[in-house]
């Protein structure tokens, strides 16, 4: 599982300014390599609340990326575990079963992006 915690990455001027002084800036947490040719299927603004976890699932053609706007959560992704907190990002590959629970006293926000290879992102769920 590669979690990328976008605390530990360094502001660069976006290509579109003046490289000298630039308006805006940003941080790369993916690079189109890194991310499964496809189209987006989906962007969600999700919330999990309070001691809650979703069930565990995977979907048959399509990737997931999680960035957690707030709050901190354990994530399981096959046979491994990782904790995200605001900031963090992480990808989760087509037919990799996962799982999230929420691990703090307040709602878990997060933006989904879903990228299919053509199956509309087909769900599976295990239980």
């Amino acid at each position: 599982m590669q979690v990328i915690r976008s605390k530990d990455l360094k502001y660069i001027a976006a290509s579109h300014e003046d490289q000298d002084n630039p308006g805006v800036w940003k941080k790369i947490l993916f690079k189109k390599d890194e991310l499964v040719d496809g189209r987006i299927q989906m962007i969600n603004w999700a919330k999990l609340p309070v001691g809650k976890t979703f069930q565990a699932h995977f979907h048959e053609d399509m990737d997931e990326v999680f960035i957690i706007l707030n709050g901190k959560t354990s994530i399981r992704i096959n046979d491994e575990e990782d904790n995200l907190e605001k900031g963090d990002a992480v990808v989760i590959p087509m037919k990799h079963v996962h799982q999230m629970t929420n691990t703090c006293a307040e709602d878990v926000e997060y933006v989904v992006i879903g990228i299919s290879r053509g199956l509309n992102g087909k769900t599976i769920n295990t239980v």
